[in-house]
């Protein structure tokens, strides 16, 4: 166990098993615009494809941004903002994907996995910003009676 880091005095982010939920979100966001970085250098050099890459690599690579940008917010406002700017970087990469594979300029095969995480990493996001408002997942719908 790293003692010193038990010990830091200016740890309010709720202890050790937080800390390695955010470096394992840190590694995962890097591992995401590696990947979109690959998967651009690998398309074709059509202008189609350029132009969708660009946006790709673009929108793919700034998710981690955006994520780091959130470990270090000062509020919870800053810190969801901060995150719906990642899942929103997120959303839009899945949408350049999408398009690359519907248009035939990649094989759906070789989006699928980076579609996949862009997915997951959405999913984790949309929960730390509930959590962080205090709100709890929405399970279903039609599970409310107030009117």
């Amino acid at each position: 166990m790293n003692d010193d880091k038990a010990a830091r005095p200016d740890r309010v982010d709720g202890g050790p098993a937080r800390e390695e939920k955010g470096r394992d979100l840190r590694a995962r966001t890097r591992a995401f615009a590696l990947q979109a970085i690959r998967l651009y250098s690998s398309l074709p050099r059509t202008t189609q494809a350029q132009i969708i890459g660009r946006q790709l690599l673009r929108s793919g690579t700034s998710v981690g941004a955006h994520y780091r940008e959130a470990c270090r917010a000062r509020s919870g406002a800053e810190f969801v903002s901060k995150v719906e700017g990642a899942a929103q970087e997120l959303d839009e990469t899945a949408y350049w994907l999408e398009l690359l594979a519907d248009a035939d300029i990649v094989p759906l095969a070789r989006v699928t996995p980076l579609r996949a995480e862009a997915h997951e990493l959405t999913a984790i996001l949309v929960t730390s910003v509930l959590a962080a408002m205090g709100k709890r997942p929405v399970r279903g719908r039609g599970d409310d009676s107030a009117d």
